[in-house]
């Protein structure tokens, strides 16, 4: 199990100040007067955006009229939560845009990842010419060269959280136009899809592939992360988009994203099928790159 950091304690405590209060039945307004704060503030302190004052969270607990035992949790929960994840170093500073930073801090404490990617390989499974070529591709028109370099660094960083002591499982369902659609060259294809098996191969990593032959799907052309933290309260989906990234919580799209995904898993290839055909397009595409050397 994923180890415990410093964005999920933000969000349980979120989520345990919320629930103080509910059960106290005191409004926004009426907690902010008792302990000397604004409303906002409260607000803010609920719905993990920010930083919590464990001297104001302690405040709170006792006029919600809170056990000792839940005070001296919350009150841990306010000192940890100011652990400083690896994105925070200089060294990754112009690399990371606000953006992603959620995406960052919430891997690296999630459980699992379930990747309905439709465009392109997962950048947790992607090899560091294959990033290289989707930044360059998304990036080119924008970021200097050497930005470009430091954001292939922090993908390739982020792949950790498969490798560390206890990793996080991660189930991708892969549109056959991610297999065939050719990002940098034939050889970088044929790279990263012998990659993406040997990853297969691993208990922590479950691939599949929706064929073209499955025809329409729940999902449309939308990929999508469904992020499972420690507790199933702390469940969060990811869309990308042009200008950044939603985060997703609300209980009813959460269901709606976990429905999607297993309507996928239902549709798609078994993994061992699905092995099956990315090894076929690991020689066809080692082929094509042989024929081009030769020439």
């Amino acid at each position: 199990m994923a180890a415990v950091g410093a964005t999920t304690r933000r969000r349980q405590l979120g989520a345990e100040l919320y629930r103080l209060r509910a059960r106290a039945g005191m409004t926004l307004e009426a907690a902010g007067d008792a302990v000397g704060v604004s409303r906002a503030t409260i607000n803010r302190y609920e719905s993990k955006a920010g930083g919590v004052k464990w001297v104001i969270a302690e405040k709170l607990c006792g006029a919600y009229g809170a056990t000792p035992a839940e005070t001296d949790a919350v009150v841990r929960l306010a000192k940890e939560a100011k652990v400083q994840g690896w994105w925070k170093a200089n060294q990754y500073a112009d690399a990371i845009p606000d953006w992603i930073t959620p995406l960052l801090t919430l891997e690296d404490e999630a459980v699992e990842e379930c990747h309905w990617a439709s465009t392109y390989v997962p950048g947790l499974l992607q090899t560091r010419s294959y990033a290289a070529a989707v930044i360059n591709a998304a990036e080119s028109r924008t970021s200097p060269p050497d930005e470009i370099t430091q954001m292939v660094d922090v993908r390739m960083r982020r792949q950790q959280v498969l490798v560390r002591p206890s990793p996080m499982h991660m189930w991708v369902i892969l549109d056959e136009a991610v297999l065939r659609r050719v990002v940098g060259s034939a050889q970088i294809m044929a790279e990263q899809l012998d990659h993406l098996a040997q990853a297969a191969q691993s208990q922590h990593v479950t691939i599949q592939v929706l064929p073209f032959s499955a025809g329409a799907h729940a999902a449309e052309s939308t990929g999508f992360i469904i992020i499972r933290g420690p507790e199933p309260e702390l469940d969060v989906v990811h869309l990308g988009n042009l200008s950044g990234a939603l985060y997703l919580e609300k209980p009813d799209e959460l269901v709606r994203h976990r429905t999607v995904f297993d309507y996928l898993r239902s549709q798609a290839l078994s993994p061992a099928e699905s092995s099956e055909m990315i090894s076929s397009f690991v020689e066809q595409f080692a082929a094509v790159a042989a024929r081009k050397e030769s020439d």
